[in-house]
């Protein structure tokens, strides 16, 4: 598109936005001085700076040229109406086609195109063009959605003939012939795309599983799996993927008849990933599941974990203690990890000495040592705890118990002087008082070492773009809060997520923790000695001010900051009687 000309034909897009007050003069002049820079389109400069955003700064673009503006939120165009444009021609264009009358074919443009891009595609499609313009960010939204994420990667394989017939598939050749140089860096390209879209969403966990004649690629968002479309041709793409892959996390790409761990560093817009990388092989191939730890987001300020005032405070405190056990539990990905690191983040001072044996080492905290555990040579949490308390710790990090041995050593350490965090897999925090005695520890030892349990659930946060009030309310669920939180039944309410562009249509963004605190104490000590059931602890613990989870969980709800959904996921019990 000729600059010059762009610039002149767009030069009251900022005169409407400042006629509608979203535009000031000092801005109107920031615009005028980028266009002359860089010779580019005024509603181009209007979006690099920000001052307006894609919608408003399109729909004047539009009124400017007497063209229609399309909102493509919800727009899902049929097959038959993708056919009339090439591939090609969608993604070296960014349009698409929106319907098709006679032989007059209307088209979604991101900017206004020029009278030679516009005789070119007439010359090509052999239609009269109608123009529309949308935001570009829809655009590129519609052209994933419909033809798969690295589709025009693929294509560009496809044109240059590096594209296999059916039933072959491209084998990353490691030796790089210089005929080969180009096709690597295309797969290359192809895997960047699938891991940049993982990070731009979000995503916690991406699965590349491969079938008989398709490839299904999800990413795990907010904890929950999402199917993302991929082109068909990838299938005959994936051996090529997952080698590419393999040399990424520095893996033997020969062996395919072995489960295999590697890690991958990332690094994008300033901040740094960690992907462990996870190879299993299956029937139709190896299957790949890459998990995404996000440094920053791994580390976390005790004020950033959604606790409640009170909640912080005790948390605080049992971070203080200068010796017990306290222990973090919750299934795999409900945020066990975070917590500890802000827990260590809180203790680090000069006056106590931490030492932590994890596996892996997550992330490196200046003025805290860290193991790595090394099986394979003998370096376990029993054997590394073992030493660590030789060297006069005042506070241990243990990533997990997972057998009597070290759940001995942790439990002794916790009584001769220090501070004892760790994990454990139970359903809530109760239960970690019977998750050691079915590790074989004496009660006696768990009552008068275990300072505190912690239970914790991460749910999906509700879009505070799109929250609104939820009037579908079950009579019970509603009496049930009302009597957790000491509430008249009528100001019971809950909320949902309508779904907007901010949170991609789903409601939810970001997640936040729910906890469950258990505090030990004399009395409770003494029932654990005697023997006392899981559901006559929990009875006693609540004498003590002990909330369940599902408690917990109805707060947030009542606060606007969880759905109904959320209080079912991560707080579920099956209902009816057994029959």
């Amino acid at each position: 598109m000729d600059n010059a000309t762009t610039q002149n034909r767009h030069g009251d897009v900022a005169d409407l936005l400042l006629a509608k007050g979203i535009l000031t003069e000092s801005s109107l002049e920031q615009v005028k001085q980028r266009q002359k820079r860089l010779r580019v389109s005024c509603a181009k400069a209007i979006l690099d700076l920000r001052l307006a955003s894609e919608e408003e700064t399109l729909k004047a673009l539009a009124e400017s040229e007497h063209l229609e503006f399309l909102d493509l939120e919800h727009y899902e165009p049929t097959s038959e109406l993708l056919h009339t444009l090439p591939v090609k021609l969608v993604f070296h264009y960014q349009i698409l086609p929106i319907k098709v009358e006679d032989d007059c074919l209307t088209l979604a443009f991101a900017e206004v195109p020029s009278p030679i891009e516009l005789g070119n595609l007439r010359l090509i499609l052999g239609k009269r063009i109608q123009v529309a313009l949308a935001a570009p960010s829809r655009i590129q939204s519609v052209i994933k959605r419909s033809f798969g994420i690295g589709a025009d990667t693929v294509e560009q394989l496809k044109s240059q003939s590096q594209l296999p017939d059916d039933g072959q598939e491209i084998v990353y050749d490691v030796g790089r012939a210089p005929d080969a140089q180009l096709k690597d860096g295309t797969i290359s390209r192809l895997v960047d795309q699938i891991l940049a879209e993982a990070l731009k969403l979000r995503a916690t966990d991406v699965h590349i599983e491969p079938y008989h004649d398709s490839i299904r690629l999800r990413y795990r968002i907010d904890g929950v799996l999402k199917r993302v479309p991929v082109p068909e041709q990838l299938r005959r793409l994936y051996g090529a993927i997952v080698s590419r892959l393999k040399i990424m996390a520095d893996l033997n790409i020969s062996e395919k008849r072995l489960p295999h761990d590697g890690r991958i560093t990332m690094q994008t817009n300033g901040e740094q990933f960690d992907l462990r990388v996870s190879v299993i092989p299956t029937k139709h191939g190896e299957t790949i599941c890459l998990r995404i730890l996000g440094r920053e987001s791994l580390f976390l300020d005790l004020t950033e974990l959604g606790m409640s005032d009170e909640q912080e405070k005790l948390f605080s405190e049992m971070v203080n203690l200068p010796q017990g056990l306290v222990l973090v539990t919750g299934p795999t990905g409900s945020g066990k990890t975070t917590s500890l690191y802000a827990a260590l983040s809180r203790a680090n001072e000069d006056g106590r000495k931490i030492i932590t044996i994890e596996d892996p080492v997550e992330y490196q905290i200046e003025g805290v040592s860290q193991i790595q555990t090394r099986e394979p040579i003998g370096l376990t949490f029993a054997s590394g705890l073992r030493s660590i308390l030789r060297h006069d710790p005042d506070v241990v990090l243990v990533g997990e118990i997972r057998d009597h041995t070290t759940a001995e050593i942790a439990v002794r350490a916790a009584q001769t002087g220090h501070l004892v965090l760790s994990t454990l897999h139970t359903n809530d925090s109760v239960g970690a008082v019977t998750r050691l005695l079915g590790m074989g520890m004496d009660s006696h030892l768990i009552g008068s070492s275990l300072a505190a349990s912690v239970a914790q659930r991460l749910a999906r946060r509700i879009c505070e773009h799109c929250r609104s009030e939820n009037e579908i309310l079950d009579a019970d669920l509603r009496q049930e809060m009302a009597q957790a939180l000491s509430l008249p039944v009528r100001e019971i309410k809950a909320w949902k997520g309508e779904g907007c562009e901010r949170c991609s249509g789903h409601g939810y963004r970001g997640r936040i923790a729910i906890y469950e605190f258990f505090l030990m104490n004399d009395e409770l000590a003494e029932s654990i000695a005697m023997g006392m059931s899981l559901t006559q602890l929990k009875e006693k613990a609540r004498r003590f001010g002990w909330r369940s989870l599902r408690e917990s969980a109805f707060q947030k709800i009542q606060d606007g900051v969880i759905g109904l959904d959320e209080l079912k996921r991560v707080t579920w019990r099956i209902q009816g009687e057994m029959g």
